[in-house]
């Protein structure tokens, strides 16, 4: 049951009501942290369709999650407040512009994951510099708990990501590579959010529920790379990748309003 719920809640975190306006520095760095998150989220997406891992929610979890990366990256845009980051917004733009050719309107394929998966990372070193970029004007340590609690959210996406395009046969020992690494740098963050004096009780509490559902995840994330990847495993990457992601997202969300 605790499963099912937190999987209905990672679904929950893209059918929310609009996001308001970027309200203040903090802020900014917590959606530009999103944007790096939804480049690996719609490349996930992109790929449990193709391997028919829950295709109809990978299929909802696809167009949600263009949908939001438009829309914040308006509102980044809007933000800015130099114009060396104004500059790096028009440049993800037009590297988001780049990938969308390649998912909209069109049915995702074995063929076409692997253009899919390079401008993820394309999309991904841009939304990346810009959250760095935010974090500096931000002059804080605050500025940077944000911005690693927000990397947190990404690396759950890109260790999905990478499993599935492994589970698919797309460059497997570049997969591996990644989500050996991927799971270093996550559990460094982890350790780097609950260690930090910033974090409150309700931090804490939430940076536990993280914990509990990082052994579901990474449990999902070995199961998938066993040889021939069963149904069942690949559903449970998607599953818990996003009961995960709600609980970063949730995280995130409160050190940016501290």
């Amino acid at each position: 049951m605790q499963r099912r719920h937190f999987s209905a809640l990672g679904l929950g975190l893209l059918l929310a009501p609009a996001w308001a306006q970027v309200s203040d520095i903090n802020d900014a760095i917590n959606k530009a942290g999103r944007q790096r998150m939804l480049s690996q989220r719609v490349a996930k997406a992109y790929l449990a369709t193709v391997l028919r891992a829950q295709a109809g929610q990978a299929e909802k979890i696809l167009d949600q999650s263009m949908a939001l990366f438009d829309r914040q990256l308006v509102e980044l845009k809007a933000f800015a407040p130099s114009s060396a980051i104004r500059d790096t917004y028009v440049q993800l733009e037009v590297a988001w512009a780049t990938y969308k050719e390649n998912l909209v309107g069109k049915t995702p394929s074995l063929g076409g994951a692997p253009a899919v998966i390079a401008q993820s990372e394309a999309v991904l070193a841009l939304a990346h510099k810009g959250t760095g970029q935010l974090e500096q004007e931000s002059g804080k340590s605050l500025g940077r708990l944000v911005n690693v609690a927000g990397r947190q959210r990404m690396l759950s996406q890109r260790l999905a990501k990478y499993a599935y395009a492994s589970a698919a046969g797309i460059d497997r020992a570049v997969a591996q590579a990644e989500i050996a690494k991927a799971r270093t740098e996550f559990l460094a963050g982890m350790k780097t959010l609950t260690d930090a004096p910033e974090a409150t009780p309700r931090i804490q509490e939430q940076l536990r529920l993280g914990e509990q559902q990082w052994v579901f995840f990474d449990a999902a994330l070995q199961a998938s790379q066993k040889g021939t990847a069963t149904p069942e495993a690949l559903s449970h990457v998607m599953t818990t990748s996003e009961n995960i992601l709600a609980v970063l997202n949730e995280v995130t969300g409160l050190y940016a309003k501290l």
